[in-house]
């Protein structure tokens, strides 16, 4: 597998904005930018390097309430699942199969922190 297994995710106000300054700026390039249909950005998937960062467009949904968190890909999303729950933190979003493909859930760490881990590889679904 090329690149990290823990993906730091980003929320923006004007996330087509960010990915041009991310770019021109920081030297990121576009792996994949998937619209929203309103001039926003649904997802997108910037590599610098071996590394990738995710980001979209801050929304109002399940989802959008969340601004920055990482994401870990791992080989089996139900057994980590299954150690996250028996520590007893907060899960906020079951596990459960995606849209896009892979399996996942979320949870707030002992901090606080939010959390995403699942079996969906953007390194892998985009042939990078």
């Amino acid at each position: 597998m090329a690149g990290s297994t823990v993906i730091p995710t980003f929320r923006y106000r004007d996330a087509p904005r960010m990915i041009d300054w991310l770019c021109e700026t920081l030297g990121f390039h576009r792996q994949a930018v998937y619209e929203d249909g309103a001039g926003g950005v649904a997802h997108a998937q910037l590599t610098l390097g071996d590394g990738m960062i995710m980001l979209g467009s801050l929304r109002d949904d399940a989802f959008g309430v969340f601004d920055s968190s990482p994401y870990v890909v791992v080989p089996d999303a139900d057994a980590v699942y299954a150690r996250v729950k028996a520590s007893g933190v907060e899960i906020i979003q079951t596990i459960k199969d995606e849209d896009y493909g892979g399996r996942g859930f979320g949870f707030r760490d002992p901090e606080g922190n939010h959390w995403f881990v699942g079996t969906y590889d953007p390194w892998r679904a985009s042939g990078a």
